[in-house]
């Protein structure tokens, strides 16, 4: 027979879960079913949580009363949904899935349950029973057989013991005596904690001077008797006050192995253990084991926390490992991703609320506002926050908020703290665990990014490669700002977001925003001027739109909304430092809402470190490319004179990459009215040494032919003064001849070939002849006596003028060699000097796969017919 009924409908959002807690806790509290109000709310939160947020429908919650107890239905519009109902049945259901662990929930607590489906809904319900209890009576337990009862010694001793305000020993009793063997005079007047072995197990975050000062505190630690053994106990303090209001704390100790004399019974069932113990309430609703991923515990740990707790909210924070900052980084009941791994002072102030290494409850958060800075217009009242440790050290903070003012006191501050304890281990373990994994890595992401920084040298290169290794691994945008001089402003060198529609957005905005400041002394820091600056302008543009009468959604000019919201989350800068000297700003953001973790910055700063390196290399060969490449046009001849009756063409190819001053050289001149000279050489080496000897060279070749001077005496000058340099000299192989063009045709040729490779003559029929005698090189020794040699180019024949990087070409143990560059000029009559030219190049080219690894310079005179 139903005597009351209550129904309420919750939409498929998170915040209906906290909502129908409240619904149920209400009914069941004004029908005065309160024995039965902590489960009916366990069971609810768990049942609802799969409707709205698994199954994404609304959910009704009836609730039910009859003479014996309360029937609550869980109605859900996903009929067709599959539900484990043979696992469930076997108890084979994994704890730390989340699909079934509602139905697990009614198994265990519930009198009744089971699954109604109809063809629009399914309904889940479960039956609560109150006990009949005799009148005075608040709990009771089944009568169990003899061999079920809890074991202790024939004659059970409860040790009580009195302290005061200053937690020194005013009252001892026999017990205690016969238990620890001390008497009452040796330890009236002592201090409790010095006979208190606290912690007995590593992972207790409460002191005993913290548990003394608690209103009621249950639970275990270690006493050292009177021959300094450690004894294991089980103690239940209560604080009470006497007739003249000085409080004081009770404590009734007894043998931990007869713990359930004290314990309180545990309203959720434990998994049976070899010895037999209760299991804590968080660790049956976390499940065992629990998740292997860091997220995923802390978060089953967030919402079962808050349930356990009856909240509105929760959220957990893990300690930095310096213990001075606590980063965010579970929440339930709060807005999606409330200032996810935002970072918040371990000491945030004086006394005992203002550490987050104490418990604290916040009865209303309007009489202390900011206490709290994560509950902040989030309409939370009443808070309670303990600190999860391990062995001593802080390595997080649990709390468990709810709307109602002055809901939660001491006592659930105990019962978060027991939670908190238990768990610690188990998220410490994760926590290293996840670190582990991350710096592994991590290790593999530096490594490979200094393999790919250091395999170019491109400076535009080098800058997108910074850009596209942060995103996405480390950030969802990212700005690279470059500083060209000392003392000069950042420029902004590149933009990439994950989006590429939006980068030209940002790219816009950050050319209107001041660029970051580079003093090397502000280190890593977080920069909000793209954040806001994006915000006014969309403001802006947004109110342009409705003053114009612009539909809504309409594209309008500026920033927009999108652009805002790509850069509307935590932005961080980091300095390039290169050489102890600031060579860029590398700029890293996230969207709305969205924060850094800890570990990811540590990671970007080992990657600027890198990054910045590489970018100042590519710098400095850029610079020594462009030194280079300018010295290397300044050793050549600016532009080829016009020959009446001669075609001139030259061919250069530097190999490398252009960074060395190459020692092969040309030219061709005018000496005088009817007279041109040409010279093609190779001066030993590369670099400047090389470079200085190419331009005495050249330079002194067209001062020595212009005196009027032979072939033979212009070099022999240049071989002394080439000598006189000493140990900068370097030896020079050097063609040089005189060419004197006939009106009638033809050219007549002097030449001299000082330890060159030997000119070619291709004459019209496909002969090809050396045009010259070998003769020493210059640069060696002193006294040189050369000589002249002539030569007859007739219409249509051709010289060919080469240096050794195209005789000595390679290809395993083959060499193309003289002969062979005679065989491919025999191949050229009848082709222009261009033509010629350009067919001994490609020959040489095709000679071997791999690249030239010498300069080349060929030289082609040729009488047309």
């Amino acid at each position: 027979m139903i005597t009351a009924r209550a129904a309420a409908t919750f939409e498929p959002v998170g915040r209906s879960v906290a909502t129908a807690r409240g619904f149920v806790r209400d009914t069941l509290q004004g029908w005065g079913l309160t024995d039965l109000i902590e489960d009916a709310v366990v069971l609810t939160s768990e049942l609802v949580t799969n409707a709205v947020v698994h199954a994404g429908t609304s959910a009704e919650v009836r609730c039910l009363r009859d003479p014996r107890g309360v029937r609550i239905e869980v109605v859900d519009r996903h009929p067709e949904r599959e539900l484990p109902l043979a696992e469930v049945s076997r108890g084979r259901l994994d704890l730390s899935s989340e699909g079934g662990r509602g139905l697990l929930l009614c198994a265990a607590l519930a009198s009744r349950w089971g699954v109604d489906y109809t063809a629009i809904d399914k309904s889940v319900w479960f039956r609560l029973d109150q006990q009949a209890l005799p009148v005075g009576t608040r709990a009771a337990g089944p009568v169990l057989p003899d061999e079920a009862l809890p074991v202790s010694d024939a004659r059970v001793r409860v040790a009580v013991a009195q302290v005061d305000r200053a937690d020194t020993i005013t009252a001892w009793n026999d017990d205690a005596k016969e238990l620890f063997g001390y008497t009452a005079e040796q330890v009236v007047g002592k201090p409790l904690a010095d006979l208190a072995a606290w912690p007995q197990t590593p992972g207790t975050g409460t002191g005993i001077a913290e548990a003394l000062a608690l209103s009621r505190w249950e639970g275990s630690y270690g006493l050292r008797d009177s021959e300094g053994r450690t004894i294991p106990v089980y103690a239940c303090h209560l604080r009470v006050r006497d007739a003249h209001g000085e409080p004081s704390t009770v404590c009734l100790i007894v043998r931990d192995q007869e713990r359930a004399i004290l314990q309180s019974p545990s309203r959720l069932p434990g998994t049976a253990s070899g010895d037999d113990r209760p299991g804590d309430p968080l660790d049956a609703l976390i499940g065992s084991p629990p998740p292997d991923d860091l997220d995923g515990l802390l978060q089953r740990t967030v919402e079962r926390a808050r349930d356990m707790l009856d909240g509105d909210a929760a959220f957990l924070l893990l300690a930095t490992d310096d213990e001075t900052e606590l980063e965010v980084r579970a929440t339930t009941g709060l807005p999606s991703a409330r200032q996810r791994f935002a970072r918040v002072p371990v000491e945030t102030g004086s006394g005992r609320y203002g550490s987050a290494r104490m418990p604290s409850v916040h009865e209303d958060l309007a009489t202390a506002p900011g206490a709290v800075p994560l509950l902040s217009g989030t309409g939370m009242h009443a808070v309670v926050t303990v600190p999860l440790k391990v062995e001593g050290r802080l390595t997080g903070s649990l709390g468990v908020a709810s709307e109602t003012p002055g809901r939660y006191s001491n006592e659930e501050a105990l019962r978060l703290q027991f939670a908190a304890d238990r768990i610690a281990l188990a998220v410490e373990s994760a926590r290293l665990t996840e670190l582990e994994r991350l710096r592994r890595g991590s290790l593999a992401f530096l490594v490979e990014a200094s393999e790919l920084l250091a395999g170019t040298l491109d400076r535009n290169q080098t800058l997108a490669l910074m850009a596209q290794m942060t995103v996405p691994t480390l950030a969802t945008w990212c700005a690279v700002y470059t500083i060209h001089e000392f003392g000069s402003e950042p420029v902004l060198s590149y933009v990439l977001h994950e989006d590429e529609e939006r980068i030209d957005g940002i790219k816009a905005l950050l050319e209107r925003v001041d660029p970051p400041d580079p003093d090397i002394s502000l280190g890593v820091r977080v920069w909000t001027a793209p954040a806001d600056a994006a915000h006014d302008t969309a403001l802006r543009s947004s109110l342009r739109s409705l003053a114009l009468g612009r539909p809504h959604g309409a594209r309008s000019p500026g920033t927009s909304l999108t652009t805002a919201s790509a850069v509307g989350g935590e932005t961080v800068v980091l300095p390039l430092i290169a050489r102890n000297r600031v060579i860029g700003l590398l700029a890293l953001g996230k969207p709305t809402e969205e924060r850094f973790r800890q570990d990811i910055l540590e990671l970007a700063e080992d990657l600027s470190r890198r990054a910045a390196l590489a970018l100042d290399n590519a710098r400095l060969y850029s610079e020594r490319t462009a030194i280079s490449q300018s010295l290397q046009r300044s050793l050549l001849p600016p532009e080829l004179p016009d020959i009446d009756g001669v075609d001139v063409e030259v061919i250069y190819r530097a190999a490398g990459e252009g960074n060395e001053v190459g020692g092969d050289f040309y030219d061709v001149f005018p000496i005088r009215e009817g007279a041109y000279g040409f010279a093609i050489g190779d001066v030993c080496g590369t670099g400047p040494l090389a470079a200085a000897v190419t331009g005495l060279a050249r330079h002194a070749l067209r001062l020595l032919a212009r005196e009027g001077l032979s072939g033979p005496a212009v070099l022999e000058r240049l071989n002394a003064a080439i000598l006189e340099e000493g140990d900068r000299s370097r030896f020079l192989t050097l063609l040089y001849g005189e060419l004197w063009p006939r009106p009638e045709g033809g050219a007549l040729l002097k030449m001299v070939c000082a330890g060159h490779p030997l000119p070619l003559h291709l004459t019209q029929n496909g002969t090809v002849a050396p045009a010259a005698s070998p003769q020493p090189l210059l640069g060696v020794i002193e006294d040189l006596e050369l000589y002249e040699q002539t030569a007859t180019l007739n219409p249509g024949d051709v010289l060919l003028c080469v240096t050794d990087g195209v005789t000595e070409r390679r290809e395993g143990t083959r060499m193309l060699g003289d002969d062979g560059l005679a065989d491919v000029l025999s191949s050229c009559t009848g082709l222009t000097a261009g033509a010629v030219a350009a067919r001994v190049l490609r020959a040489v080219e095709r000679f071997a796969s791999d690249a030239p690894s010498d300069d080349m310079a060929i030289l082609t005179l040729r009488i047309p017919e």
